[in-house]
């Protein structure tokens, strides 16, 4: 019998988490089986593996306990890939040598799946004199660029783009380029930024003082502090970017504060990391644990969240040992301190079960309650692991018992401490859960309030029609399952009816106990006054918050849909590329139609041949296959695999262009070849070029160097809004989620596993 609530679910499953084959065949046949692989996978480094397998299943069961895409995809699969979720890196030195290497170590991290982030503080600002070489500085800007440029190029594991982090020093000199740079559309789109705001500074501002813009001792510009907030707030109300960080109060409350220094955090923020600081992530599902749904008696069971937070830590602490790590520094950095980050997800779903409005006072201070208790169960569980198989390396029990987030702690936590030391240096954190909440039966994402209770997805059928799925939310479904057809309480309220300061204060209630940082985002209605937006950002740093994402729909960042009524309006009737997600590949029918191309590259005895193959749904025209063939026998190995891989993709559907893009940009070290009056970088350049083309000429796509004729990348108008479809499966349920767009059809996001 199937897990699964919704067919959502079992197609996430299937597509980011199922382990398969080289060829693609199931080897786990049903998501029991994941849970089994996973368990076994973290139970190796156990004295009693067979032991611990049962209980960590035990935890999985249900999803009840979510480890991160990176665990629940690559745990036993025996791949190369880290279960690591969040880097941030080395300190970027600022020489041109040290750069190029921080370069390569970026490279090397995001291509076994890492996501990182990058304090680009530590360069010399524009203008800035360059010794010895009679040059003046380019700038931590222009560099950014070349990560960008860089992260477009790796595809990391798990078919995802890297996601990159930057951030800079409210105090930098070139602060103030920084905070605009991403109103240009076509830059720095692989990264998102953040400014790391001061206490200094947040004085300065409320009181309308001077600030300094300081690099290496020299004052390169003297401005008011409040212009300089206000350009920031200006920028996110309009572009919905930088985010802010409060770097000081992260490293203030740091446990480790006494050996590390923090500038910098993963993507979406939750985890403040020092140089090659990395954190695994998992979630404990708050909306399995409820008893008694929707009743009086509704209670979230305690008992059985202590138990199930500390296997889970168990298993965590687990992975630090049974990871790989892209380098030598990050396992390094994660085997002295150890550090988790155990989060929650379904807490939304689990406050309207209970009778609790999100964003009340009552629902605020449940919600404190319940991450006190996980706080509490995770510290105790790693004391006690601390005593059986010792406590992290850097562990120091005077300097480690003084830091900021003990000091709301119990004293039976601190005794045990005291006692045994801790295992795990930190341990909560609250991550992007879009993706496994949709697995895990469409519970509220991380700590967010339900953003739609029902929305319907268009399916492609493999013969063309179309088929429409309710995706539900999880706690709908239960009222449904109890209640029938009766109306909703009137304490279910989704992130679009609800003022922002209510979900500032729901952020607050959990950062108290929260040892890490939370990823959210702060959904503001459109019609929002820039005063009343600014003051979102002034509302989390006087409540205690370590951090601040918002988001305002607007003519230049987009909308995102939030109804069901408005299903039928997100997803036109498509023309031209018919982007749709599909059930499953498309079965090859015995005869297609297509063209063969010639490519005669210079210095090469044999032409290459290039066939590729239509095929022909709902009237339009699409790509279904590619053949390359040479006389060549050096090409043969690679454009075989070419072959197979490229005719993959095509028949998984959706937006294949991407193809077009990444091979375009390959370069060959031997250097490249001039073809009619272009320069070519490389073969694989040029085959891409031949399929771009095709492309064109099949109405596939508009021309050269743009996207398909309904464009994932593209925007159109939904509701009267400009609307953004997914890059994924091109369906317009993008929807801004823990400070990452989500996709509600497919799950995609850049930002979570």
């Amino acid at each position: 019998m199937s897990r699964f609530h919704a067919p959502i679910a079992e197609q996430i499953w299937d597509m980011k988490y199922r382990l398969k084959d080289a060829g693609g065949h199931p080897l786990d046949g049903t998501v029991e089986d994941t849970w089994r692989r996973i368990a076994r996978a973290l139970s190796e480094v156990e004295a009693d593996p067979q032991l611990w397998e049962d209980r960590f299943y035990r935890a999985l069961e249900d999803f009840r306990f979510l480890p991160a895409g990176r665990i629940t995809a690559g745990a036993g699969t025996g791949r190369t890939v880290t279960l690591f979720n969040c880097f941030v890196m080395g300190t970027i030195p600022d020489s041109m040598g040290g750069i190029f290497d921080a370069l390569k170590e970026a490279a090397l991290t995001m291509q076994q799946g890492g996501g990182i982030g990058y304090d680009f503080s530590t360069i010399r600002p524009r203008g800035a004199e360059v010794k010895g070489v009679a040059a003046d500085a380019s700038g931590p800007l222009s560099f950014m660029d070349v990560w960008d440029a860089m992260c477009r190029t790796i595809m990391s594991a798990g078919s995802r783009r890297g996601a990159m982090m930057a951030t800079m020093r409210c105090d930098h000199p070139d602060i103030e380029s920084f905070i605009v740079a991403k109103q240009d559309p076509a830059r720095l789109r692989m990264f998102n930024l953040s400014v790391l705001v001061t206490d200094a500074f947040m004085a300065a501002v409320k009181a309308d003082g001077p600030w300094e813009l300081v690099f290496g001792g020299k004052v390169y510009k003297t401005l008011q502090a409040r212009d300089l907030w206000n350009r920031i707030m200006r920028s996110t109300y309009d572009f919905a970017e930088p985010g802010v960080i409060f770097i000081d109060r992260i490293n203030a409350m740091n446990n480790l504060a006494y050996c590390e220094t923090i500038a910098a955090t993963n993507p979406c923020g939750e985890q403040p990391l020092p140089p090659y600081g990395a954190c695994l992530l998992g979630s404990v599902n708050l909306a399995r644990l409820v008893v008694k749904p929707f009743s009086d008696d509704a209670v979230l069971d305690l008992a059985e969240l202590d138990a199930l937070v500390r296997i889970s830590v168990r298993m965590m602490d687990n992975v630090v040992d049974a990871s790989r790590f892209p380098l030598p520094e990050q396992a390094h950095e994660a085997k002295t301190k150890r550090r988790i980050g155990l989060g929650v997800t379904g807490l939304a779903d689990a406050l309207l079960m209970v009778g609790l409005r999100y964003g009340s006072d009552e629902a605020a201070a449940q919600t404190e309650a319940w991450m006190k208790a996980i706080a509490r169960a995770a510290y105790l569980a790693s004391a006690d692991l601390a005593k059986e198989k010792g406590a992290f390396p850097l562990f120091d029990a005077k300097k480690f018992l003084a830091s900021g987030s003990l000091v709301h702690m119990d004293k039976d936590v601190r005794d045990a401490i005291a006692a045994h030391g801790i295992r795990n240096a930190l341990l909560t954190s609250v991550a992007p859960t879009g993706t496994i909440s949709l697995y895990a039966g469409n519970v509220s994402s991380g700590i967010e309030p339900v953003f739609a209770y029902a929305y319907k997805r268009k399916v492609l059928q493999k013969d063309g029609s179309r088929t429409e799925e309710e995706v539900v939310d999880h706690a709908v479904r239960l009222w449904r399952e109890k209640m029938g057809d009766a109306p909703l309480p009137d304490h279910f309220v989704n992130a679009q009816t609800l003022a922002p300061l209510d979900h500032v204060k729901m952020q607050a209630a959990a950062q108290k106990w929260i040892d890490s940082s939370i990823s959210k985002t702060i959904n503001c209605p459109e019609d929002i006054s820039f005063d009343d937006f600014a003051d979102v950002y002034m509302a989390a740093w006087d409540m205690g918050c370590k951090g601040c994402t918002t988001y305002r729909p607007n003519e230049v960042t987009g909308s995102v849909l939030s109804v069901s009524d408005a299903a039928d309006a997100a997803a036109p009737e498509a023309k031209g590329g018919e982007v749709v997600y599909l059930t499953d590949p498309l079965d090859r029918p015995a005869a297609l139609e297509g063209a063969t191309y010639k490519v005669k590259w210079p210095g090469s005895e044999h032409a290459i041949y290039i066939t590729v193959n239509d095929i022909v749904i709902a009237g339009h025209r699409r790509p279904f296959e590619v053949f390359i063939n040479s006389k060549n026998m050096e090409h043969f190995a690679w454009t075989v695999a070419l072959t197979r891989m490229i005719s993959a993709v095509f028949r998984r559907g959706g937006d294949i262009s991407f193809v077009v893009e990444e091979l375009k940009a390959v370069f060959d070290p031997r250097g490249g070849a001039w073809m009619e009056g272009r320069y070519i970088p490389s073969i694989l350049a040029a085959i891409g070029g031949v399929i771009e083309r095709h492309l064109i000429a099949i109405g596939f796509i508009e021309g050269e160097g743009m996207g398909l004729k309904v464009d994932p990348k593209a925007d159109v108008e939904v509701l009267g809004v400009k609307a953004k479809a997914c890059s994924s499966c091109g369906s317009y349920d993008l929807r801004m989620v823990e400070g990452c767009m989500t996709c509600a059809s497919c799950g995609f996001s850049k930002c979570s596993g």
